[in-house]
């Protein structure tokens, strides 16, 4: 271990998620009670055969407990004490960052305080859509029963030949009794995957491309023969309401989907050999851009995780469709806007070509991002034709293990970003749109500084 580390609330969580006594967690490690207790209290680090033994006895990563768990928690804390109710009250950063690592318990605690005072407008009932984002972050994006039974049943498809897409075709017809049908957009003119009960289809509509239909049909049978398994998944996020149950199944079936037709195993021992490289594990894997982009951010087995990336999925407009985010990343909360600093926006001048770029938050975070157009479905001439961009990326201290971070001084110069202006304090970006929300602003009709907005924090 190059540096000392403390983290006794992460340890003092593990044992009490396991309703375990200090003394019954010491004699499972092999150490004294006072030791132990010594390490819940900070008062002694994490020597590397305690790690090693913690590991070993409760089946844990090791990089759960030496990563920066309190950094998302210090950062919403931060936002916490930009309210305008709370201007007055100096708490640097530094210290709302050691809070939520020291007494993880008191910063939930605030948070939750804070999400349950009403402020000067009513939040909105999250709905369906939030409570299927609830479940994804609540489980880091990984599914181990499901993502279990996916690569199981994908053993299985790949024993009736290579080509998984045919695989599946062929097994919802032996199986189940249902056909595949590719049918032409005025015949579905709405709707890209329909399943007919009664005359034994899946309907995919022509405009999708051959990586979207072999996509379509791994969801129609993830649907059908990991039902008990996604029905677990949501039952573990405490999901009752029936509308929320069944956007949870669409979410989930498409998971498992992604799961089939790209293995946990081979996936990830393609993701080590090519270093991450998106663009060949498409061509290895015969998968849209999106849908390996997707698998990325699910790689969280225990004892086999990959590189933690985080996803968005964005139209021309800024609008956020989808949003992955297994750790730390520059992404803007809902309804926080995002950077303009930021070059993922640029994959629309250049439709089809990679934008790669280093960026770096104000707290000093580091993140090598990766950004292309995509899209999936064509359409009759002169129809409306969607354009959507993928961003993903990772923590700079991952980045080595990408082939795409050739080249790039890792330590060197990096773009300034944030997550948007109202939530940015940086006051020399000749980019900001806005002030920083609840900022205290100033005006001097004889100084004209780089942007329109002067502002203290103070």
């Amino acid at each position: 271990m190059s540096r000392k580390l403390f983290a006794g609330a992460r340890v003092r969580r593990l044992r009490t998620s396991r309703g375990l006594t200090q003394t019954r967690m010491a004699n499972d490690l092999g150490v004294s009670v006072s030791y132990l207790n010594l390490i819940e209290r900070d008062q002694r680090p994490l020597s590397a055969a305690f790690l090693l033994k913690l590991a070993g006895t409760y089946d844990l990563d090791l990089k759960s407990l030496a990563e920066n768990e309190g950094h998302d928690i210090g950062e919403e804390l931060v936002k916490v004490f930009t309210d305008s109710r709370l201007i007055g009250i100096d708490m640097p950063r530094g210290e709302l960052r050691e809070l939520a690592v020291r007494q993880p318990g008191i910063a939930q605690a605030l948070l939750r305080l804070h999400a349950s005072t009403p402020a000067s407008q009513p939040k909105p009932e999250p709905g369906p859509i939030g409570a299927v984002m609830r479940m994804i972050e609540q489980a880091g994006n990984h599914f181990p029963g499901l993502d279990t039974a996916a690569e199981a049943l994908a053993d299985e498809l790949r024993l009736s030949g290579g080509d998984l897409n045919a695989a599946v075709v062929e097994r919802l017809r032996t199986r189940h009794s249902i056909q595949v049908r590719v049918l032409p957009v005025d015949v579905m003119p709405t709707t890209l995957r329909r399943l007919d009960l009664h005359a034994r289809q899946l309907q995919l509509s022509e405009s999708l491309d051959a990586a979207s239909r072999g996509f379509a049909s791994a969801v129609q049978l993830a649907l059908i023969e990991l039902k008990s398994q996604i029905a677990d998944a949501i039952a573990a996020a405490a999901i009752q309401d029936p509308l929320a149950i069944r956007a949870a199944t669409v979410a989930l079936g498409k998971y498992a989907a992604a799961a089939i037709l790209m293995p946990y195993g081979r996936f990830l021992a393609a993701c080590e050999a090519t270093g991450y490289d998106v663009e060949l594990l498409q061509a290895r894997f015969g998968r849209g851009l999106e849908q390996v982009a997707h698998r990325l951010t699910t790689l969280g087995r225990p004892g086999a995780r990959g590189v933690p990336f985080f996803l968005l999925r964005f139209d021309r407009a800024g609008t956020i469709s989808k949003r992955f985010v297994a750790g730390p990343s520059p992404l803007p909360r809902p309804g926080e806007g995002g950077c303009a600093v930021w070059n993922i926006h640029a994959a629309f001048s250049q439709p089809g070509q990679m934008q790669r770029q280093l960026v770096e938050m104000e707290d000093g975070h580091r993140f090598l991002t990766l950004a292309r157009t995509v899209r999936t479905t064509a359409g009759p001439w002169g129809s409306v034709r969607p354009a959507f961009a993928i961003g993903i990326g990772c923590e700079a201290r991952h980045a080595a293990a990408l082939a795409w971070s050739a080249g790039l001084d890792l330590a060197g110069a990096a773009a300034p970003i944030g997550p948007g202006c109202a939530a940015c304090h940086r006051a020399d970006c000749r980019q900001r749109g806005l002030p920083p929300a609840a900022a205290r602003l100033a005006f001097d009709e004889r100084v004209r500084g780089l942007t329109p907005f002067r502002f203290t924090e103070e």
